[in-house]
């Protein structure tokens, strides 16, 4: 095989690599940016449009800018901070607090037994002897054996005492 030969496959196997290169960078000239003298140029047009726009405003809300995403992480920590209300890390997840109430019943069992000891006023409310009593005495109240008829005609009662 000849130099010349040599050279020329050289030169064809060039080609097809530049070939390939042009390929995979595309054509400038479909470029939608203003300046399609190289791909650089076009990358640094848009960095500078996109720095230029403000699209990224962390100062105030707004429906044409965005927050940037250091200040997104902010806002939810601070969001999950105020949904938690300082809950005890044992129970700061749905799921812990799904399980809790699945399975560690007794403090709920007690609560609603407490509740449902109480005298009501919402409802009639049938009480034992006990229990009426009892809350009567927490109330320093009389029961109505005690007080008798509230009926009773006292008027009656005194003129047919007169003599």
């Amino acid at each position: 095989m000849s130099l010349a030969t040599r050279l020329e496959s050289l030169v064809i196997r060039v080609a097809q690599e530049f070939n390939d290169v042009r390929a995979k960078a595309g054509n400038l000239a479909n470029l939608t940016t203003t300046d399609k003298s190289s791909l650089v140029a076009a990358i640094n047009e848009l960095k500078a449009a996109v720095l230029a726009s403000g699209a990224i405003d962390d100062s105030q809300v707004a429906t044409t800018s965005t927050y940037s995403s250091s200040k997104i992480v902010t806002l939810l920590d601070a969001l999950k901070a105020e949904i938690l209300g300082g809950a005890d890390a044992a129970y700061d997840t749905l799921l812990e607090i799904q399980q809790l109430l699945q399975n560690g019943t007794s403090g709920l069992d007690a609560l609603l037994a407490a509740v449902n000891n109480r005298v009501r006023f919402d409802a009639a409310q049938t009480l034992t002897a006990a229990e009426a009593a009892q809350a009567r005495s927490n109330i320093g109240a009389v029961a109505a054996s005690d007080v008798g008829d509230t009926d009773t005609d006292f008027v009656a009662i005194f003129e047919g005492a007169l003599l």
